[in-house]
């Protein structure tokens, strides 16, 4: 296998020293560049497969040297690190299309640890598009998530899918359980082979037995023909039983059979069928509880929960955010099936970063998706969020502004507020100015005027 290339580009001749002498000894083949515009040079051959860039240079900054990359075709996979931390940089490096961020200073290993995911993933990109397709009929590029506790996550996932172990997924609706379960099929043994998702809430109570073990010929009216099940149907794969804690009791007993005797047996049928499948479970309630209240099996909860992976809200993991909404945004325009390159404002990244999400990833997705039905020309603003976001960004502004007005006159404040009411109308009514003074109640020339003061209040133009 080709040993990875990688340079090291910063303006400071120790740092490119340290990573570079470590990085070799690690095996890797390295090159140095001292700033922007030579490093985009040797880039413009094609054979680096990672860039280690600092963001702030003399000639080009590092995000400048990331789109012009971009843009000339180079798919470096680019870590950046910057010694000036901040949501907005970290946006806007991603947005630039950066596959990592790292805060300085930073240690070798965690270097090392990034260049080693960085690699592995663009050796397995090709492999894992082509097992996609065979497996689950093409589905898009996974996410690479980097906040901390995903990571933790990705360390589990690594560490169960080799083995045949059943697994319990826990973690708030949207979360991803199914992402996490499907991430644990693939990277299993059993890749090639089904996986097949059942959703436990949505089956009716008297269907479940038979979709999920089969039945035969004549078993009960309607079933004018056998079939085999889900289970048989997953056999030599994964059946993902999501929503486990929906299960009735009465099935909770045969599923713990199963588990036991790896024996399936049909609806109307006196014999057994061995099934080779391994279960993955997912639910977004408290088993634990359930089990004191007698509502799900202590058994089956122990069996079931042998080794268990939680998967953290998305408000508990918003380093992920400025990354996966341009993912989002990118997999909504290919799949809406948009002519035009998708784009989104920093100040609506800003403002979907800040949500809480109690809807989580699903939430997020489906927000992206009304996003950019609502946007001109697939430009996602401000005004193109969903009204819940809008507010609570509102909220937000208003509390900060408070805080920011300390000792300042009550004159201040007030024109503080008025400003955030006239924007408000202004963005609710998709930028027409006309349509938010009537709203408002006040002459078009009058809210003109209260939008000024403010301006030339902060600083800025008066009459701009």
């Amino acid at each position: 296998m080709k040993s990875l290339d990688v340079i090291i580009i910063d303006d400071e001749p120790a740092i490119r020293q340290v990573l570079g002498a470590y990085l070799q000894k690690a095996g890797y083949n390295v090159c140095q560049a001292p700033n922007g515009l030579s490093a985009y040079e040797r880039l413009a051959k094609g054979d680096i497969d990672v860039a280690i860039c600092d963001i702030k240079m003399p000639d080009i900054s590092g995000i400048d040297l990331v789109r012009r990359a971009r843009a000339a075709g180079i798919d470096t996979s680019f870590i950046m690190m910057t010694a000036f931390a901040s949501v907005d940089t970290a946006i806007e490096a991603m947005q630039a299309g950066a596959a990592d961020y790292m805060i300085k200073p930073v240690r070798n290993e965690e270097v090392l640890h990034r260049v080693v995911k960085s690699g592995d993933l663009r050796g397995l990109a090709a492999e894992n598009r082509v097992l996609r397709s065979l497996v689950q009929g093409g589905r898009e590029d996974e996410f690479v998530f980097g906040a901390p506790a995903m990571r933790k996550l990705e360390r589990l996932v690594e560490k169960v899918s080799p083995t045949d172990s059943t697994v319990l997924v826990t973690g708030e609706s949207g979360a991803g359980k199914g992402v996490v379960a499907r991430g644990i099929h693939q990277h299993s043994p059993r890749a090639g082979a089904p996986f097949v998702p059942v959703n436990c809430g949505a089956l009716p109570e008297h269907l479940l037995e038979s979709e999920l073990f089969g039945h035969t010929k004549g078993a009960f009216t309607g079933a004018d023909k056998a079939r085999k099940g889900l289970f048989l149907e997953a056999n030599g794969g994964s059946i993902f039983l999501d929503e486990i804690g929906e299960l009735p009791l009465a099935m909770q007993v045969k599923l713990l059979h199963v588990i036991e005797d790896k024996t399936i047996r049909a609806v109307g049928s006196e014999q057994g069928k061995r099934a080779d499948v391994r279960i993955i479970a997912a639910t977004n309630r408290d088993l634990a509880q359930m089990v004191a209240e007698g509502k799900f099996r202590e058994d089956l909860y122990f069996r079931l929960s042998a080794f268990q992976i939680h998967v953290p809200p998305l408000r508990e993991r918003r380093e992920d955010l400025p990354a996966l909404i341009p993912f989002l945004l990118r997999r909504a325009a290919a799949r809406m099936q948009l002519g035009v390159g998708a784009t989104i404002d920093a100040d609506a990244v800003e403002a979907l970063v800040h949500y809480d999400w109690p809807g989580n990833v699903r939430e997020l997705e489906h927000a992206v998706d009304r996003a950019l039905i609502m946007a001109e020309d697939g430009h996602i603003s401000c005004a193109d969020l969903p009204p819940q976001v809008l507010k609570a960004a509102d909220a937000r502004a208003s509390a900060d502004g408070v805080r920011a007005a300390g000792g300042a006159s009550l004159r201040e404040q007030l024109r503080r507020f008025e400003h955030a009411v006239v924007s408000q109308a202004v963005r609710e009514a998709k930028g027409d100015r006309r349509l938010a003074a009537l709203t408002l109640g006040i002459g078009l020339s009058s809210l003109y005027r209260k939008l000024d003061e403010t301006e030339a209040g902060e600083g800025g133009p008066a009459g701009a």
